[in-house]
């Protein structure tokens, strides 16, 4: 616990506020006076709740001085994504028509984080409906990487992982639909753990509608990081039991023991789609990293990952095509607009015949992804087979038609399965991050964050920095 308490972990965080080597006011306010330093650069943090977060850093400390059982991030500073209810805040969505769509209650994954002591500093940025894998919009503006204007922040989950990089706060709320918490990740030089579906409860009180059944399937809600050991934290806190969420299962955050040593299918270019040299390095580093540590490292290609992923798009654009079009288009901003026309050109639309048995596809890749994975226990391969893309790529159409789509599709295979997945970085390319994801069977998030781990030990991206131009 070296440095100003800004570059702090949040486990260590978390051990200086218990043990009284800090206040949570401390805590909250070098997060905040980091806010004040860096954010007008990245414009990751779009709502600060400055007051109400030093009153909360207050009462942390009174619990502290009382001897309360204190919640393992108890006097910890986060940031809320602005796509869900946090009580007092407004569930924007990114989109100017609802800035004052305030939220009466906490959603599920707000309401155990601070359970478990975490107090949020403010709201974090993102495309408009979360329908982008880059973060802009009407109502905040774009939010740029630290590392290169030029590139991507990633999203849609963009405005965390800015925040996270420049040292705003070291732990940050996300969901991921379609990679929307591992590609930022990516792009950031971070970690983001996409749990399994059902793992962590989630509800939006303010929504009006249920979610679309793809978004029921394929989304989930789920913690980044600078580093793995927070996330194991913080995906414990977020997954306690919420009965507003039916689909909750309780299931331990640790599962039976696996006899050593582990195998980890590497794939590198998974359907042989191609990848890019930068990220074909990436993985073989990664893998020589878990090969060092004691892992059994094999190349083999896990089944048909460019069907899994086209059924995903087909999937996810047809219930975006038939249900959320209209509200885009009324509502949404230029960029998401041109983006969903593009995604929606790049799949005809079905009739129900063609949707039904797709849905019922499913079933069957999952279980041939099972039967793989009790061969090899995790599976290590890009998060994208592309670099971070330049900003606004996903408004050009030569960019969104199939070269997209295959960068991307390990990344969206994951949701289609449900299966837990981790981004780790692994250094830098021409300056930019680069790294891998690690897919485990459902429910073993806890084999992915010691595989994380152990990568961290080899292969590192210091954070946080102050932002580039």
């Amino acid at each position: 616990m070296k440095g100003p308490i800004w570059q702090w972990d949040a486990v260590d965080v978390a051990a200086g506020v218990r043990t009284k080597l800090i206040s949570s006011r401390e805590a909250v306010q070098a997060s905040l006076d980091r806010l004040e330093a860096v954010n007008k650069e990245v414009n990751a943090v779009i709502d600060v709740r400055a007051e109400l977060a030093l009153s909360h850093a207050d009462d942390a400390d009174r619990a502290v001085q009382r001897g309360d059982v204190l919640g393992a991030l108890h006097g910890v500073p986060i940031t809320i994504k602005e796509n869900v209810d946090e009580a007092g805040a407004a569930t924007t969505h990114g989109v100017v028509a609802f800035r004052d769509a305030q939220a009466a209650e906490d959603s599920p994954a707000v309401a155990n984080l601070r359970k478990a002591g975490a107090i949020s500093i403010g709201r974090t940025n993102m495309p408009a409906f979360a329908m982008r894998w880059h973060t802009d919009n009407a109502l905040h503006g774009p939010t740029y990487n630290p590392w290169s204007r030029r590139h991507t922040v990633g999203g849609s989950s963009g405005g965390a992982a800015a925040s996270l990089a420049v040292g705003i706060t070291s732990l940050a709320h996300a969901n991921d639909f379609g990679g929307s918490i591992r590609y930022p990740a990516y792009c950031c030089g971070l970690v983001g753990i996409k749990p399994t579906v059902g793992r962590v409860p989630h509800f939006n009180p303010s929504a009006t509608d249920e979610r679309p059944l793809s978004v029921q399937l394929f989304s989930v809600q789920g913690p980044m990081a600078r580093r793995a050991g927070d996330l194991r934290v913080a995906l414990a806190a977020m997954s306690a039991r919420d009965i507003r969420d039916p689909s909750w299962l309780p299931v331990p955050l640790a599962g039976s023991p696996i006899d050593k040593p582990l195998r980890v299918a590497v794939t590198i270019n998974p359907s042989g789609l191609g990848v890019d040299p930068s990220v074909a390095e990436a993985v073989q580093k990664a893998a020589t990293a878990l090969s060092n540590a004691g892992y059994e490292i094999e190349h083999v290609e896990p089944p048909e990952v460019d069907a899994v992923a086209e059924l995903w798009w087909r999937l996810a654009w047809w219930e975006v095509g038939e249900l959320s079009v209209g509200a885009i288009n009324t509502f949404g901003d230029d960029g998401v607009r041109q983006a969903i026309e593009l995604y929606l050109a790049s799949t005809t639309k079905p009739d129900l015949g063609s949707y039904m048995r797709a849905l019922a596809a499913r079933a069957t890749h999952v279980r041939k992804w099972l039967a793989f994975l009790e061969k090899y226990p995790l599976i290590l391969g890009p998060v994208s087979t592309a670099p971070p893309f330049p900003i606004d790529f996903d408004r050009d159409p030569a960019a969104t038609g199939a070269s997209l789509r295959e960068a991307q599709r390990l990344l969206v295979a994951v949701n289609l399965l449900g299966l837990p997945s981790i981004a780790v970085p692994t250094g830098l390319s021409d300056g930019v991050p680069l790294g891998v994801q690690i897919i485990g069977s459902p429910f073993r998030e806890d084999l992915c964050l010691d595989a994380a781990e152990a990568i961290e030990e080899e292969l590192t991206v210091s954070t946080p920095i102050d932002p580039h131009g």
